[in-house]
């Protein structure tokens, strides 16, 4: 049998490895810059543009346009007009420009794409931003209260189900972390900001984590009381074993398909689709090798396992919470 348990030192050592940049960041933004992320203008505030051309655009073509221009932070949705879904409308979402500064960036498209049709110009203030930022916050909270609360009740039968609640939660917070340290990594390389696709892309990771964990978790609760001789140890690893299989292939058929979408799916997804791999690929991770982790640590009393630790008491008895 594979010790995946016994090991742990090393995934929580991953672990650290994949989170600090994350927390480094925070730190760094918030001394230099007064934020604790690289925001978008969905959340700093700026200008929405909503054109509408003679023929289909690309929205990455007209990114492109404002790239040239000097505005690196545009992002560009193609939109439904009302009429015809035919490409040619577009919604553009960049830093705040002065009235000249706009006719010139009119000019530059229309000499690309041909005449255009203002649908609709407005400034988007910083203040909803920060609502919006304030309220993503708080929910991301509630829900984690609400998970670590389920978990506990759904894990009642078994000793200390508060733990599990904790596990969950803790996996989930990496995951998290993970994620903004290879956006805070693109951000140095690309200019990548957290806007609201991203956000939302953040908010599917979270969910998807949780799944991940609890199937495990759910496998241990049954051979918690299947094997009753052995101690907590090895009933975790010996659940790990027996899930990993099912987990892996799970999480590899979804990232195909979001490979699949990364390259076909242009540069508008890129950053929303890349977002979405790599926190799955940390939600792999996290629910095989630190969630169940967590649990036989708390069992043993030992963050990080070494020889001198003491000998796993048995899970129908665990020391008390």
């Amino acid at each position: 049998m594979y010790h995946i348990v016994e090991k742990r030192n090393i995934w929580f050592t991953i672990s650290a490895v994949l989170v600090l940049p994350s927390l480094f960041f925070m730190l760094w933004w918030g001394v230099t810059k007064g934020q604790l992320l690289p925001l978008s203008i969905d959340y700093t505030g700026g200008t929405v543009w909503e054109v509408s051309f003679d023929q289909a655009v690309q929205p990455a073509d007209v990114r492109q346009v404002f790239i040239d221009a000097g505005y690196s932070d545009t992002t560009v949705f193609t939109v439904n007009n009302g009429s015809t879904a035919n490409n040619s409308t577009v919604q553009i979402k960049f830093k705040p420009v002065d009235i000249n500064q706009k006719e010139a960036l009119r000019q530059s498209l229309e000499a690309q794409f041909g005449p255009l049709v203002e649908n609709n110009y407005r400034s988007l203030g910083p203040t909803i931003g920060r609502e919006v930022s304030q309220a993503a916050v708080i929910a991301v909270a509630a829900a984690s209260l609400l998970i670590l609360l389920y978990i506990a009740w759904a894990f009642r039968s078994v000793p200390h189900p508060f733990r599990y609640g904790v596990a969950a939660v803790v996996a989930l917070v990496h995951d998290v972390l993970a994620t903004l340290s290879f956006l805070y990594i693109m951000n140095l390389i690309a200019g990548w900001e957290l806007d609201s696709l991203t956000l939302t892309a953040l908010l599917t990771v979270i969910g998807y984590s949780v799944n991940d964990t609890v199937v495990i978790f759910d496998r241990l609760r049954e051979n918690i009381h299947r094997y009753r001789g052995e101690s907590f140890s090895v009933v975790a690893n010996r659940s790990i074993i027996e899930t990993g299989t099912r987990s892996i292939g799970t999480q590899i058929t979804v990232m195909l398909i979001l490979v699949a979408i990364l390259v076909l799916g242009g540069a508008t997804l890129q950053q929303f689709v890349a977002t979405m791999l790599v926190g799955f690929v940390s939600g792999m991770y996290s629910s095989i090798f630190n969630a169940t982790q967590i649990l036989a640590a708390w069992d043993e009393r030992s963050l990080f396992h070494r020889g001198g630790a003491r000998k796993a008491s048995n899970h129908g008895a665990t020391a008390p919470a």
